[in-house]
């Protein structure tokens, strides 16, 4: 169907601009993954673009959900950029997916500026192009032309030497970008040997077709320059080895913090290794760093505030950027279990069950492209998906579906929370035949019943009446049953109600905030008022709620 265009930017333009970046990212994705090779050749930029930009769609899309769906109801344009900001901050994958979060966020500091009316035509447009490709500039401690940073710029200067509407100047922002990625080459020896175009400017690229479709309704021909056509065409390219080779690890995180203690991270940082981009601000931060020592690099950013979602990859002796040969292929398993989990305990739980694990966060959920990427990861023929969240449903049956096309055998189990995924992995058996494992996997977490304790944020209706902002709630399977002002108080009403109907195991996980004798006092109560029945504790981490339950 065609796109209906834009004629300027309010919150829709930058829903359907998201939203086609996105679509446009996938189909590109496998492309710009085979010619990535700076700065490390680990053939991801595709997909790190990819989950920046879906987790971008996904904060856009919460934003329209809170307003409501009709035209009228849609919610102002700061809003929607924020979110689009704040969703590709805190979703950055890799070096790419960090810069164009920086990109996505100098673009929004224009649009949501000065209320809802500022900055909606071509002008603006012009103006949030220069502020994205100047403070992505500013964040890579080193810049290197021939990079995604030249194409930015290009674009911003195309853009800054044309009048017209947002159309006009998104063709020519587009046009610039297209010519600078043919140049990459000239400006960069390793894409010269390579024989291919800068991945993350080809990823800029089609983020920028992408625009040129909101505001048009066309989508442009890319390839329009014979260089860059031919260097496509070329296949994937022969990777040389890397003079010298390069840091063993890949260390990313978020950070809390303020900007001063930020300034001197950036200083530490870049004296352990290269690659150094820091994006971000009003106090939340994305670091990306390569280093061969990734303790020192976690240790600075707790030195300057507080780092979590912490990823650590070793590129290790055998990868492509540091030998310039292929890793031997690894033999698939079997079959293999993934699971989201809302805490580092339950991730350490789970992995030493043999699970693959995906972390959620609390208001952070993982998006389909980080389901796919762990069941990949997982690296087996059969693979059995435990969501633990009943908000996930439809986000992973979008992941087995993607996983099931690359020819993977997924069975989806819709766990609705982490006490029934528990329950789901001790009865696993991966000998078993595969339709066999999956109904006993089924059947144990379709026994188990699910509750938890957390604090209400805010005054609300609920199924038990109202609360206030600091009571704490019993919710049992998903409905608030229970409003207390104790925690000890509120889970033990919890747990009677849930035994009144018979059980045989009790679960607790408890978060970091939970009360510490919370545990020991819900034991000796199941044990004196329940015969035979008996009770499992595990430390859930920073998981959100005060304490999950479960009952089978």
């Amino acid at each position: 169907m065609p796109q209906v265009p834009q004629t300027f930017f309010d919150a829709l333009a930058v829903r359907t601009w998201c939203g086609l970046a996105l679509r446009a990212l996938g189909r590109a994705r496998e492309e710009i993954d085979a010619i990535n090779v700076y700065p490390v050749a680990d053939g991801d930029t595709g997909t790190n673009l990819y989950l920046t930009m879906e987790s971008a769609v996904t904060a856009v899309e919460a934003v329209f959900d809170g307003h409501g769906t009709l035209t009228e109801r849609k919610p102002p344009l700061a809003d929607a950029a924020r979110a689009m900001a704040h969703g590709a901050l805190i979703g950055a994958r890799g070096n790419s997916g960090t810069i164009l979060a920086q990109l996505l966020r100098g673009m929004a500091q224009v649009l949501a500026a000065d209320g809802e009316t500022a900055h909606t035509d071509g002008e603006g447009l012009r103006l949030a192009l220069r502020r994205a490709a100047d403070s992505a500039r500013h964040a890579v401690a080193h810049p290197v032309e021939g990079t995604v940073l030249s194409v930015a710029s290009a674009a911003a200067d195309a853009a800054d030497g044309t009048d017209g509407d947002c159309g006009t100047i998104a063709r020519a922002a587009y046009e610039g970008a297209c010519a600078a990625l043919a140049a990459t080459p000239g400006q960069l020896a390793v894409l010269e040997r390579a024989g291919v175009v800068d991945a993350g400017g080809r990823g800029l690229v089609a983020v920028l077709a992408a625009l040129v479709e909101t505001f048009t309704g066309e989508v442009p021909v890319f390839g329009a320059h014979a260089r860059v056509e031919a260097v496509l065409d070329s296949g994937a390219p022969e990777v040389t080895p890397c003079e010298g080779g390069g840091p063993a690890f890949e260390v990313i995180y978020l950070l809390e913090a303020d900007d001063s203690a930020v300034t001197r991270l950036r200083e530490r940082l870049d004296t352990l290794g290269d690659s150094l981009v820091v994006v971000g601000g009003d106090g939340l931060w994305n670091v990306h760093v390569h280093v061969d020592d990734a303790g020192a690099a976690v240790e600075a950013g707790v030195e300057a505030g507080r780092p979590y979602r912490i990823r650590i990859t070793h590129f290790g002796l055998g990868d492509v950027h540091t030998t310039g040969a292929e890793r031997p292929p690894r033999e698939r398993a079997q079959r293999a279990v993934v699971a989201v989990v809302p805490g580092e305990g339950l991730a350490g739980l789970y992995g030493e069950a043999g699970a693959t694990t995906v972390l959620a966060r609390p208001g952070e959920p993982p998006a389909s492209g980080e389901l796919v990427a762990a069941v990949r990861r997982a690296h087996a023929r059969e693979v059995v998906l435990l969501p633990n969240d009943a908000e996930l449903r439809h986000t992973a049956a979008a992941a087995a579906e993607q996983a099931r096309a690359e020819g993977i055998r997924v069975a989806l189990i819709p766990t609705r929370s982490a006490v029934q995924g528990i329950a789901a992995l001790a009865v696993h058996e991966p000998e078993r035949r595969f339709d066999e494992d999956v109904v006993s996997m089924t059947s144990a977490a379709g026994a188990t019943r699910y509750a938890e304790v957390a604090v209400a944020e805010r005054q609300s209706w609920t199924m038990a009446g109202i609360c206030q902002a600091g009571d704490v709630l019993g919710l049992v399977d998903g409905d608030v049953a229970v409003i207390g002002a104790d925690v000890t108080a509120t889970a033990r009403a919890v747990l009677d109600r849930m035994l009144a109907a018979g059980g045989e195991l009790v679960t607790l996980v408890l978060g970091d905030e939970a009360p510490v004798s919370v545990a020991d006092i819900l034991e000796i109560h199941v044990r004196e008022s329940y015969l035979a029945v008996d009770t499992v504790v595990y430390r859930g981490g920073r998981q959100g709620a005060l304490l999950l339950i479960g009952v089978e």
